[in-house]
């Protein structure tokens, strides 16, 4: 009952000095929160159990070469160990479309083994032609500041630098860049959904 009181950094510390039952406090500790992400991701026992053992295999590589630095953050590094295992998995498997992840797009919010009909392809074909024509209509430095986010997928910080504007002046214009989408929205009286 003492190892529950003793911190991750403490317990991944005893196992790369050779503490073996170490790292066994830590998998047990933090097994149905990984595997439970895991599973959430991948839907599949044996799949999940694979990438569960793959993901402790890589920590155990990690720590007994020393290269592990993240004292006190144990659970997140493993998560994203684990998280990176699963990419790798639908990579794999063909089932997903690459896609870059970032702090508002996680890949998981895509994930799915329905691929799209026919029909669901025109459609949203025809959303995103309406809504390249829309974004047209918008003054040129709402545009640019639009474009470069949605789907060039920079930061605010990197929009600032490029355009030799404050983060807060291209935050504002992508503010603005959405509020005048709506509103021509509205005006033409668009649906925008698939």
């Amino acid at each position: 009952m003492a190892d529950l009181h003793i911190p991750d950094a403490l317990l991944v510390k005893n196992y790369v000095e050779g503490n073996e039952t170490a790292l066994a406090t830590l998998i047990k500790r933090h097994e149905s929160k990984i595997y439970g992400f895991i599973y959430s991701k991948i839907a599949d026992r044996d799949i999940s159990n694979d990438i569960f053992q793959d993901t402790f295999i890589k920590v155990i590589k990690t720590l007994k070469s020393n290269s592990y630095n993240e004292e006190g953050k144990f659970l997140p590094w493993v998560m994203r160990i684990s998280h990176n295992l699963i990419v790798d998995h639908f990579r794999k498997t063909k089932k997903m479309p690459m896609y870059r992840e970032t702090e508002e797009f996680s890949i998981f919010s895509i994930m799915s083994d329905d691929s799209l009909n026919i029909e669901s392809r025109m459609i949203v074909d025809q959303v995103e032609v309406d809504l390249k024509r829309l974004i047209e209509e918008l003054p040129d430095d709402q545009k640019e500041v639009l474009v470069m986010r949605m789907y060039q997928d920079m930061s605010f910080k990197e929009i600032s630098e490029l355009t030799d504007v404050s983060i807060n002046t291209a935050l504002g214009r992508m503010r603005y860049a959405l509020m005048n989408l709506r509103k021509i929205i509205d005006k033409h009286q668009i649906i925008l959904t698939n």
